[in-house]
Protein backbone atom coordinates (compact mmCIF):
# COMPACT_ATOMS: atom_id res chain seq x y z
CA UNK A 1 0.00 0.00 0.00
CA UNK A 2 1.22 3.47 -0.33
CA UNK A 3 2.49 5.72 2.05
CA UNK A 4 0.30 8.63 1.30
CA UNK A 5 -2.96 7.00 1.50
CA UNK A 6 -5.41 7.70 3.56
CA UNK A 7 -6.49 4.43 5.39
CA UNK A 8 -9.86 4.06 7.79
CA UNK A 9 -9.30 2.76 11.28
CA UNK A 10 -11.78 0.46 12.01
CA UNK A 11 -14.05 0.48 14.84
CA UNK A 12 -12.67 -1.96 17.10
CA UNK A 13 -9.39 -0.83 16.01
CA UNK A 14 -8.21 -0.69 19.65
CA UNK A 15 -9.09 -4.11 20.79
CA UNK A 16 -6.10 -5.23 18.18
CA UNK A 17 -3.40 -3.26 20.11
CA UNK A 18 -3.55 -6.27 22.68
CA UNK A 19 -2.01 -8.23 20.33
CA UNK A 20 1.45 -6.78 20.81
CA UNK A 21 2.15 -9.67 22.76
CA UNK A 22 0.31 -12.31 21.00
CA UNK A 23 2.20 -15.49 22.41
CA UNK A 24 3.09 -14.66 26.11
CA UNK A 25 1.46 -16.39 28.39
CA UNK A 26 3.71 -14.53 30.86
CA UNK A 27 5.80 -11.63 31.39
CA UNK A 28 9.33 -10.97 29.56
CA UNK A 29 11.88 -12.90 30.93
CA UNK A 30 14.53 -10.79 33.33
CA UNK A 31 17.51 -12.22 31.24
CA UNK A 32 17.48 -9.48 28.52
CA UNK A 33 17.22 -12.06 26.09
CA UNK A 34 20.20 -13.53 25.73
CA UNK A 35 21.05 -15.98 22.90
CA UNK A 36 20.68 -19.09 24.63
CA UNK A 37 17.03 -20.11 24.79
CA UNK A 38 16.74 -23.27 27.16
CA UNK A 39 13.67 -26.16 27.27
CA UNK A 40 11.75 -23.97 29.62
CA UNK A 41 12.85 -20.56 27.97
CA UNK A 42 10.22 -18.55 25.76
CA UNK A 43 12.25 -17.87 22.09
CA UNK A 44 11.98 -13.93 21.44
CA UNK A 45 10.26 -13.09 18.69
CA UNK A 46 9.90 -9.99 16.38
CA UNK A 47 7.36 -9.53 13.41
CA UNK A 48 6.62 -7.12 11.11
CA UNK A 49 3.01 -6.75 11.31
CA UNK A 50 0.31 -9.32 13.62
CA UNK A 51 -0.73 -11.51 10.18
CA UNK A 52 2.91 -12.81 10.28
CA UNK A 53 2.79 -13.02 14.18
CA UNK A 54 -0.11 -15.19 14.32
CA UNK A 55 1.85 -17.77 12.06
CA UNK A 56 4.85 -17.68 14.65
CA UNK A 57 2.52 -18.41 17.53
CA UNK A 58 0.77 -20.84 15.35
CA UNK A 59 4.11 -22.71 15.10
CA UNK A 60 5.94 -22.05 18.09
CA UNK A 61 2.97 -22.54 20.79
CA UNK A 62 3.85 -21.32 24.26
CA UNK A 63 7.64 -21.69 23.94
CA UNK A 64 7.58 -18.31 22.34
CA UNK A 65 6.78 -14.93 23.22
CA UNK A 66 5.88 -12.74 20.28
CA UNK A 67 5.96 -8.89 19.61
CA UNK A 68 3.94 -7.77 16.35
CA UNK A 69 4.98 -4.11 15.26
CA UNK A 70 1.95 -3.32 13.31
CA UNK A 71 -0.94 -4.43 14.72
CA UNK A 72 -3.28 -1.32 14.30
CA UNK A 73 -5.34 -1.06 10.78
CA UNK A 74 -4.54 2.41 10.96
CA UNK A 75 -1.18 1.77 10.86
CA UNK A 76 0.79 1.69 6.86
CA UNK A 77 3.39 -0.26 6.81
CA UNK A 78 5.00 1.77 4.08
CA UNK A 79 5.17 4.87 6.11
CA UNK A 80 6.11 3.40 9.73
CA UNK A 81 8.29 4.84 12.18
CA UNK A 82 9.72 2.33 14.67
CA UNK A 83 10.10 3.46 18.78
CA UNK A 84 12.91 3.19 20.80
CA UNK A 85 10.97 0.35 22.62
CA UNK A 86 10.66 -1.43 18.67
CA UNK A 87 13.85 -1.12 18.69
CA UNK A 88 15.12 -2.14 21.37
CA UNK A 89 12.74 -5.40 21.56
CA UNK A 90 14.27 -6.02 17.90
CA UNK A 91 17.75 -6.16 19.62
CA UNK A 92 16.74 -8.60 22.22
CA UNK A 93 14.87 -10.85 19.22
CA UNK A 94 16.57 -14.26 18.53
CA UNK A 95 14.32 -14.61 15.87
CA UNK A 96 12.66 -11.57 13.17
CA UNK A 97 10.43 -12.07 10.68
CA UNK A 98 9.15 -9.65 8.00
CA UNK A 99 7.11 -9.73 5.21
CA UNK A 100 9.43 -8.38 2.50
CA UNK A 101 9.11 -6.96 -1.00
CA UNK A 102 9.25 -3.63 0.07
CA UNK A 103 5.81 -4.07 2.40
CA UNK A 104 7.39 -3.30 5.63
CA UNK A 105 10.81 -1.26 4.79
CA UNK A 106 11.01 0.04 8.28
CA UNK A 107 11.78 -3.37 9.21
CA UNK A 108 15.44 -2.75 7.98
CA UNK A 109 16.17 -0.26 10.18
CA UNK A 110 15.34 -2.86 13.30
CA UNK A 111 17.13 -6.10 11.61
CA UNK A 112 20.24 -3.55 11.55
CA UNK A 113 20.40 -3.49 15.28
CA UNK A 114 19.28 -7.23 16.08
CA UNK A 115 23.03 -8.72 16.28
CA UNK A 116 23.00 -12.17 16.26
CA UNK A 117 19.10 -12.77 15.68
CA UNK A 118 17.70 -15.47 13.10
CA UNK A 119 16.02 -12.89 9.98
CA UNK A 120 12.96 -14.48 7.95
CA UNK A 121 11.82 -12.68 4.68
CA UNK A 122 8.11 -14.49 4.11
CA UNK A 123 8.49 -12.59 0.31
CA UNK A 124 11.86 -14.33 0.15
CA UNK A 125 10.52 -17.86 1.64
CA UNK A 126 7.14 -17.64 -0.89
CA UNK A 127 9.63 -17.50 -3.66
CA UNK A 128 6.27 -16.64 -6.09
CA UNK A 129 7.96 -14.73 -8.88
CA UNK A 130 5.45 -12.56 -8.55
CA UNK A 131 5.76 -9.05 -7.89
CA UNK A 132 2.85 -8.82 -5.44
CA UNK A 133 4.05 -8.18 -2.26
CA UNK A 134 0.86 -9.70 -0.34
CA UNK A 135 2.14 -12.90 0.40
CA UNK A 136 0.47 -13.71 3.55
CA UNK A 137 -2.59 -14.10 1.09
CA UNK A 138 -0.48 -17.17 -0.90
CA UNK A 139 -1.51 -19.79 1.07
CA UNK A 140 1.42 -22.75 -0.25
CA UNK A 141 3.95 -19.36 0.67
CA UNK A 142 2.52 -19.37 4.19
CA UNK A 143 3.82 -23.22 4.35
CA UNK A 144 7.00 -22.84 3.48
CA UNK A 145 7.06 -19.98 5.93
CA UNK A 146 5.81 -22.28 8.51
CA UNK A 147 8.40 -24.82 7.52
CA UNK A 148 11.06 -22.57 7.92
CA UNK A 149 9.98 -20.96 11.02
CA UNK A 150 9.98 -24.94 12.30
CA UNK A 151 13.52 -25.13 11.51
CA UNK A 152 14.77 -21.98 13.12
CA UNK A 153 13.06 -21.96 16.31
CA UNK A 154 13.61 -25.81 16.24
CA UNK A 155 18.13 -24.44 15.53
CA UNK A 156 17.06 -22.50 18.73
CA UNK A 157 15.18 -24.09 21.09
CA UNK A 158 16.39 -28.46 20.46
CA UNK A 159 14.55 -29.73 22.89
CA UNK A 160 11.52 -28.22 21.64
CA UNK A 161 12.30 -29.30 17.92
CA UNK A 162 10.14 -31.58 17.60
CA UNK A 163 6.97 -30.01 18.89
CA UNK A 164 7.66 -27.07 16.37
CA UNK A 165 7.88 -29.30 13.61
CA UNK A 166 4.42 -30.56 14.79
CA UNK A 167 2.57 -27.57 15.49
CA UNK A 168 3.65 -26.20 11.64
CA UNK A 169 2.10 -29.87 10.49
CA UNK A 170 -1.00 -29.12 12.13
CA UNK A 171 -0.91 -25.38 10.50
CA UNK A 172 -0.18 -26.40 7.51
CA UNK A 173 -3.00 -29.29 7.31
CA UNK A 174 -5.42 -26.26 8.10
CA UNK A 175 -3.91 -23.76 5.44
CA UNK A 176 -4.21 -26.52 3.03
CA UNK A 177 -7.76 -27.24 3.23
CA UNK A 178 -8.14 -23.82 2.70
CA UNK A 179 -6.69 -24.03 -0.48
CA UNK A 180 -8.75 -26.95 -1.26
CA UNK A 181 -11.21 -25.07 -0.54
CA UNK A 182 -10.41 -22.40 -3.20
CA UNK A 183 -9.61 -24.76 -5.67
CA UNK A 184 -12.97 -26.25 -5.37
CA UNK A 185 -14.48 -22.82 -5.73
CA UNK A 186 -12.49 -22.77 -9.04
CA UNK A 187 -14.11 -25.73 -10.10
CA UNK A 188 -17.14 -24.95 -9.46
CA UNK A 189 -17.27 -21.45 -10.77
CA UNK A 190 -14.57 -21.19 -13.63
CA UNK A 191 -13.24 -18.19 -15.32
CA UNK A 192 -15.75 -16.12 -13.14
CA UNK A 193 -14.89 -12.83 -13.40
CA UNK A 194 -14.67 -10.23 -10.05
CA UNK A 195 -13.05 -6.78 -9.26
CA UNK A 196 -10.99 -5.46 -6.98
CA UNK A 197 -10.43 -2.02 -5.34
CA UNK A 198 -6.63 -3.27 -4.88
CA UNK A 199 -5.03 -6.32 -5.36
CA UNK A 200 -4.51 -6.85 -2.24
CA UNK A 201 -6.24 -10.75 -2.13
CA UNK A 202 -4.27 -11.17 -5.43
CA UNK A 203 -2.75 -14.70 -4.51
CA UNK A 204 -6.06 -15.50 -2.97
CA UNK A 205 -8.03 -15.11 -6.33
CA UNK A 206 -5.94 -16.93 -8.05
CA UNK A 207 -6.07 -20.35 -5.95
CA UNK A 208 -9.65 -20.10 -6.93
CA UNK A 209 -8.79 -19.70 -10.25
CA UNK A 210 -11.31 -16.45 -10.76
CA UNK A 211 -10.77 -13.82 -13.20
CA UNK A 212 -9.82 -10.05 -12.03
CA UNK A 213 -11.60 -8.21 -14.73
CA UNK A 214 -10.14 -5.18 -12.81
CA UNK A 215 -8.83 -2.12 -15.31
CA UNK A 216 -5.26 -2.51 -14.57
CA UNK A 217 -4.98 1.19 -14.18
CA UNK A 218 -7.53 1.75 -11.80
CA UNK A 219 -6.44 -0.78 -9.19
CA UNK A 220 -2.47 0.72 -9.75
CA UNK A 221 -4.20 4.22 -9.03
CA UNK A 222 -5.91 3.32 -6.09
CA UNK A 223 -2.77 1.58 -4.57
CA UNK A 224 -0.41 3.88 -5.09
CA UNK A 225 -2.88 6.71 -3.77
CA UNK A 226 -3.03 8.43 -7.21
CA UNK A 227 -6.31 9.78 -9.12
CA UNK A 228 -7.48 7.13 -11.09
CA UNK A 229 -7.96 8.16 -14.85
CA UNK A 230 -11.55 8.75 -15.80
CA UNK A 231 -11.82 5.63 -18.75
CA UNK A 232 -10.66 3.78 -16.02
CA UNK A 233 -13.17 4.70 -13.97
CA UNK A 234 -15.57 4.50 -16.22
CA UNK A 235 -14.97 0.74 -17.66
CA UNK A 236 -15.09 -0.47 -13.96
CA UNK A 237 -18.42 0.90 -13.53
CA UNK A 238 -19.73 -0.68 -16.95
CA UNK A 239 -18.74 -3.80 -15.58
CA UNK A 240 -20.98 -3.43 -12.19
CA UNK A 241 -23.86 -1.88 -14.37
CA UNK A 242 -23.85 -4.75 -16.41
CA UNK A 243 -23.26 -7.48 -14.18
CA UNK A 244 -20.32 -8.69 -15.75
CA UNK A 245 -18.74 -9.62 -12.28
CA UNK A 246 -19.94 -11.65 -9.45
CA UNK A 247 -17.89 -9.98 -6.70
CA UNK A 248 -15.97 -7.00 -5.47
CA UNK A 249 -12.99 -7.78 -3.41
CA UNK A 250 -12.72 -4.64 -1.36
CA UNK A 251 -9.67 -3.69 0.96
CA UNK A 252 -11.32 -2.22 4.16
CA UNK A 253 -8.36 -0.56 5.31
CA UNK A 254 -8.11 1.72 1.92
CA UNK A 255 -11.46 3.91 1.93
CA UNK A 256 -11.40 7.37 -0.62
CA UNK A 257 -14.55 8.29 -2.24
CA UNK A 258 -14.23 6.30 -5.52
CA UNK A 259 -13.78 2.55 -3.22
CA UNK A 260 -16.67 4.14 -1.36
CA UNK A 261 -18.84 4.82 -4.29
CA UNK A 262 -17.90 1.36 -6.33
CA UNK A 263 -18.69 -0.46 -3.58
CA UNK A 264 -22.22 0.95 -3.07
CA UNK A 265 -23.05 0.31 -6.69
CA UNK A 266 -22.04 -3.40 -6.40
CA UNK A 267 -24.38 -3.44 -3.22
CA UNK A 268 -27.13 -1.92 -5.08
CA UNK A 269 -26.57 -4.09 -8.25
CA UNK A 270 -26.69 -7.45 -5.76
CA UNK A 271 -23.42 -7.60 -6.73
CA UNK A 272 -20.89 -9.41 -3.58
CA UNK A 273 -18.71 -7.38 -1.85
CA UNK A 274 -16.21 -9.51 -0.56
CA UNK A 275 -14.21 -7.42 2.33
CA UNK A 276 -10.10 -8.39 3.04
CA UNK A 277 -7.82 -6.85 5.01
CA UNK A 278 -3.98 -6.80 5.69
CA UNK A 279 -4.31 -7.25 9.62
CA UNK A 280 -6.31 -9.37 11.79
CA UNK A 281 -9.33 -7.91 12.17
CA UNK A 282 -10.53 -6.76 15.54
CA UNK A 283 -11.86 -10.09 17.38
CA UNK A 284 -9.85 -12.30 15.46
CA UNK A 285 -6.04 -13.92 16.60
CA UNK A 286 -5.16 -15.80 14.56
CA UNK A 287 -4.33 -16.54 11.27
CA UNK A 288 -6.20 -19.62 10.07
CA UNK A 289 -9.77 -17.91 11.56
CA UNK A 290 -8.73 -14.91 9.78
CA UNK A 291 -8.58 -16.52 6.67
CA UNK A 292 -11.54 -19.01 6.88
CA UNK A 293 -13.97 -15.92 7.60
CA UNK A 294 -12.31 -14.53 4.17
CA UNK A 295 -12.99 -17.07 2.25
CA UNK A 296 -16.54 -18.02 3.83
CA UNK A 297 -17.15 -14.84 2.41
CA UNK A 298 -15.54 -15.06 -0.99
CA UNK A 299 -17.67 -18.56 -1.43
CA UNK A 300 -21.07 -16.48 -0.70
CA UNK A 301 -19.99 -13.97 -2.50
CA UNK A 302 -20.12 -16.30 -6.03
CA UNK A 303 -23.21 -18.29 -5.14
Amino acid sequence: MSSRRTRSVLAAASALSVFALAACSGGTSSDGGGAQAGSDAKIKVVASTDVWGSVVSAVGGDKVEVRSIIHDPSADPHSYETTADEALAAKDAQLLLSNGGGYDEFFGKLTEQAGSAKKLVAYDIAATGDENEHVWYDLPGVDKVADQLATQLGELQPASKQQFADNATAFKAKVDALEKRLEELGATHPGTKVVVTEPVAHYLLASAKLTDATPKAFSDAVENDTDVPADAVSAYKQLLAAKQVKALINNEQTVTPLTQDVVKQAKDAGIGVVGVTETLPAGVTDYIGWMTGEVDELAGALK
